[in-house]
């Protein structure tokens, strides 16, 4: 890939997605700072039961193919469904991203100073899987990288797809050596050189053409107000916080690091989110009706609208980004 603090700079200008990145390293600069660790300690319970999954991503596009090509012969997805409007990907028949053509050749784009998607992130099993998908990213769109970070219960490289939208492929740290004080993770923000990583998960080996194993790790959203993200997301869906970091907070479900994060970093003060590309749906999985049921108990507490059907729920968080829940298949 090159050497990346002088490449970088020839390849990429500086646009909002190179500095929405720098100000992300800072602030998980600022909160590995202000958080000390204490291994005796433990996450926060979660409201949400055993058996959360994070499900598929919908993305509108303008560009159909070209999205199609990025997340496949990139990232590494397998395509289990196409037509000329619509494209599922994930790993055999598990869907883990769904991309849907716009209506409109003239649709807006995505508006980073709006609520909606910062970064879908792929969690693949282990470091030479993820190796993989790095070089094929790399080598399939050059002036998609945006950076990379080891941030003590990950290691995570970033890339943008052809249309802007925020990608992360990443791959968990042991968990016996997540530190957590007061029901929250230490998290960092150490510099990870992407050509070092390569050279020692994969050496010189060609990456395959498809990863064998991947699933939807995270969600990572740009909302308006923090204090809403978490009134909607803890105390409406019942997942706990696991961290807080300037202009951000990370929740997740039964001791995970993060399954969902809101930032404020380029969209404080947002309202409604308005017709564009991007973001169009984020999913969850829930292990059965009760958990579904206890969902729309919360929400009906919190007096927030949703609509409750046949194994599935259906809400808007506070900018308009359409969030489903699915019982597991």
């Amino acid at each position: 890939m090159g050497n990346t603090s002088t490449r970088r700079a020839d390849r990429i200008r500086p646009t909002r997605w190179v500095i929405a990145a720098i100000l992300a390293a800072l602030a998980f600069v600022l909160a590995a700072c202000g958080t000390t660790a204490a291994a005796e300690d433990g996450p926060s319970p979660s409201a949400l039961g055993p058996g959360l999954r994070m499900g598929p991503v919908e993305l509108v596009t303008s560009d159909l193919d070209g999205l199609h090509r990025f997340y496949t012969e990139g990232v590494g997805l397998t395509t289990i469904s196409s037509d000329e409007d619509d494209v599922v990907l994930g790993t055999e028949d598990t869907e883990l991203f769904r991309l849907i053509a716009a209506d409109s050749p003239d649709a807006a784009p995505d508006d980073y100073t709006q609520a909606g998607l910062y970064h879908s992130a792929f969690l693949f099993p282990d470091e030479a899987e993820l190796a993989a998908s790095v070089l094929r990213t790399a080598k399939q769109a050059p002036a998609s990288f945006q950076g990379s970070s080891d941030h003590k219960v990950s290691k995570a490289f970033y890339f943008a797809d052809p249309e802007g939208n925020g990608v992360e492929l990443y791959v968990d740290t042991p968990e016996n050596t997540w530190e957590w004080n007061d029901g929250l993770v230490t998290m960092g923000s150490a510099a990870l050189e992407p050509n070092a990583f390569i050279a020692e998960h994969l050496g010189n080996r060609a990456p395959a053409a498809r990863a064998t194993t991947v699933s939807m790790g995270h969600v990572h959203l740009r909302g308006g107000d923090l204090r809403q993200a978490e009134e909607f997301y803890e105390d409406g869906l019942g997942f706990a916080v696991t961290a807080r970091s300037e202009g951000a907070i990370f929740l997740a479900a039964n001791g995970y690091h993060h399954h969902l994060a809101v930032n404020t970093w380029s969209s404080s003060g947002a309202g409604k989110r308005p017709e564009s590309l991007g973001l169009r749906v984020v999913s969850l999985q829930v292990a059965d009706d009760a958990e579904l049921d206890a969902i729309a108990a919360r929400l009906t507490a919190n007096q927030i609208p949703h609509e409750l059907g046949n194994l599935s729920l259906a809400t808007n968080d506070p900018w308009g980004s359409r969030i489903i829940v699915r019982v597991e298949d």
